[in-house]
């Protein structure tokens, strides 16, 4: 189960908008990630000063949580931070909304790409909506509870 919950994860991770991250036990704060399943982390671009910046330039733990319901997934990571130096990188993750807290865009020199490497988490990743709501219905004219998805710890 692990696997295949893993393989959904990686790919709904792709519809998240949004997500909170917390660097080094700092408070949580809201972080737009970029999921790259083939290198099994998730990207972040951040301010130079920021909880993040300062969490990954000495490789500390973090916490990305995920509650979207558009890409019905739910999850609790655990990993590290990296600050990572890479210009191709910042470019495939760069957007015209993450630009807009920059302010001189791309070539502002705040601008920190960082690395989340997840090590483990709980996820779940819940049926579509048609599912859902067939699952809720089921189970309201029975005893049964509703069968809302897939859930469960995995290690990365």
């Amino acid at each position: 189960m692990s696997t295949a919950l893993k393989d959904t994860f990686w790919t709904r991770m792709d519809d998240v908008q949004a997500g909170l991250l917390a660097a080094a036990g700092e408070r949580p704060i809201p972080m737009a990630p970029h999921a790259d399943r083939a290198e099994g982390a998730i990207w972040f671009i951040t301010a130079s000063g920021s909880a993040a910046d300062r969490a990954a330039k000495g490789g500390d733990t973090a916490s990305f949580w995920v509650a979207d319901p558009k890409a019905n997934l739910y999850a609790t990571l655990d990993g590290t931070l990296t600050e990572v130096n890479d210009p191709a990188k910042l470019d495939e993750c760069w957007s015209a909304v993450t630009a807009a807290w920059f302010e001189d865009g791309r070539d502002d020199d705040s601008v920190r790409l960082v690395k989340f490497t997840p090590k483990e988490g709980e996820i779940w990743a819940t049926a579509k909506t048609a599912g859902f709501l067939y699952e809720i219905a089921k189970a309201n004219l029975g005893d049964d509870t509703p069968d809302a998805g897939e859930h469960g710890r995995i290690a990365f």
